[in-house]
């Protein structure tokens, strides 16, 4: 049987100076993975503490209005965070908002090096590769983000853009823009942007590139609808701020 890939790219052809990726576009449990099953609930693999729902569908629709190439990693967070470095202390999650993950639990080095060598690095090299394809690559990284978090307090953003203090070259007029049309934005909410080993770390602030990223809220991305509607109304802006920064 052909291995199931860690990651697919659509587009490699597209001109635009802009990347997409998708870090959590799926849920999937790749089979030499715990038998493809963490052990816990259908209902807490749908949930985001999986994958980002509505993030991959967004990305598309993004990546397409921009003419510009997409990556996607296809394995859960769960199984290991392709959005952390190697040396991260979440990389494998053993708890997650309120859920355990017991095929995570007490899990063996070389485990984990099965899931680096076979799904993480893999992915990132290709991303390294898309991102090369051109000298002057921009990064927009799409993420979704859950209305609220078991036990604490809705959040209010249908947006948040995220970056990190070393490069808010784009992030600014990126708030601002999408504020100027009326959404309430999160300026590093509904999480802080700067995270050591992280993808855009590895991919935008280490080699210099511009960068965004955007989280929206996954109740208004539910659908194919809503997430071809939001992919469509990033779009312009996203082309925008970066034409308008000179970068």
């Amino acid at each position: 049987m052909t291995p199931h890939p860690a990651f697919h790219i659509l587009g490699p052809e597209r001109p635009s100076r802009w990347l997409v990726t998708v870090d959590h576009a799926t849920n999937r449990v790749p089979d030499w993975v715990a038998g493809g099953d963490l052990g816990i609930a259908p209902e807490d693999m749908a949930r985001h503490i999986a994958y980002d729902p509505g993030a991959l569908g967004v990305g598309r629709a993004l990546a397409e209005a921009l003419d510009a190439p997409l990556i996607w990693s296809d394995f859960s967070r769960l199984v290991i965070d392709p959005n952390r470095g190697e040396d991260d202390p979440t990389l494998v999650m053993q708890l997650y908002d309120g859920t355990v993950i017991p095929a995570n639990r007490g899990i063996a080095a070389g485990a984990v090096e099965a899931r680096l060598a076979r799904l993480h690095r893999p992915y990132h090299a290709a991303l390294a590769d898309l991102a090369g394809r051109r000298p002057d690559t921009a990064i927009c990284a799409i993420h979704s983000f859950t209305p609220c978090l078991r036990g604490r307090a809705p959040r209010p953003w249908q947006v948040g853009v995220l970056s990190s203090h070393r490069d808010r070259r784009l992030a600014v007029p990126l708030i601002a823009a999408l504020r100027a049309q009326g959404l309430c934005v999160g300026d590093n909410e509904p999480y802080d942007g700067h995270l050591d080993g992280d993808s855009i770390d590895r991919h935008a602030l280490s080699p210099g590139r511009p960068n965004v990223l955007i989280e929206v809220r996954n109740d208004l991305i539910a659908d194919a609808a809503s997430q071809l509607d939001w992919g469509l109304r990033l779009a312009p802006v996203v082309a925008k701020v970066l034409a308008d920064s000179g970068l």
